[in-house]
């Protein structure tokens, strides 16, 4: 049913073709970047409209629970940075042989080479006691934020900005050091910047870690495990 109505508008198609091939194409360039980072600084306007990206992603009974550090301090980096290297020692040891020397050659975080790092924190208080939607799973929170996250990269490959999230870090520790409030959880730490590139393939996948699952195998009908009932869309899926 075509809803044109007398504004001219198809609400079919909001968006142009264009605009529309513009979210997808952010959504597939998206990369998780350590090594490509230049130093060129971010303008203040380019890092405000990634903010408010962030700033308007859902969340459940609107809690709203981010707050955004901007960390351009050097002091506060290397500390962050030897967080990391204490962590990542402890994450080699999980591999032996061949795969313990591939994951000491992986380059995973840009906390210094990149112009500034940004901590995306959850207040896990905001709302008061009972927030609307949020009485089963006491995470929404924690969920919503990785919603402000994932705005915040999309909006950033828009604008051709780099960010890599460095996860390999000690939350307690990282917390200390950005002087965080007891409820106040650091969920995300990510290295911002221009780049001299964005990768063909996610980098991981490039350097051989693992491969991308295919959707087809994991799109299930209706319950676990069931092939599903509509056969055009499981064609679609398996087109790739």
């Amino acid at each position: 049913m075509n809803r044109n109505r007398s504004d001219g508008i198809d609400h079919n198609r909001p968006f142009s073709v264009e605009e529309t091939n513009g979210l997808y194409r952010a959504i597939h360039e998206r990369r998780d970047v350590r090594s490509q980072f230049l130093p060129d600084p971010i303008p203040p306007d380019v890092l405000a409209r990634l903010l408010s990206a962030a700033h308007h992603a859902p969340s459940v009974g609107f809690m709203q629970p981010w707050d955004f550090i901007v960390i351009d301090s050097t002091d506060v980096r290397r500390a962050v940075l030897s967080i990391f290297e204490e962590e990542n020692r402890k994450a080699a040891d999980n591999y032996v042989g061949d795969r313990h020397a591939q994951y000491k050659n992986l380059k995973l975080q840009g906390i210094l080479e990149s112009p500034v790092n940004l901590c995306i924190t959850c207040d896990r208080s905001r709302g008061g006691t009972h927030v609307l939607g949020r009485n089963s799973i006491v995470e929404t929170d924690l969920f919503s934020t990785c919603l402000a996250v994932q705005n915040f990269w999309l909006a950033a490959r828009a604008e051709g900005i780099g960010a890599g999230w460095v996860s390999i870090l000690d939350q307690n520790k990282l917390a200390s050091v950005l002087n965080l409030p007891e409820h106040v959880y650091p969920l995300a730490y990510l290295c911002l910047g221009y780049v001299s590139e964005f990768l063909d393939q996610p980098e991981l996948e490039k350097k051989g870690w693992r491969s991308r699952l295919p959707l087809s195998e994991l799109v299930h009908g209706n319950s676990w495990g069931e092939p599903l009932t509509e056969p055009a869309l499981d064609a679609e899926i398996r087109k790739g």
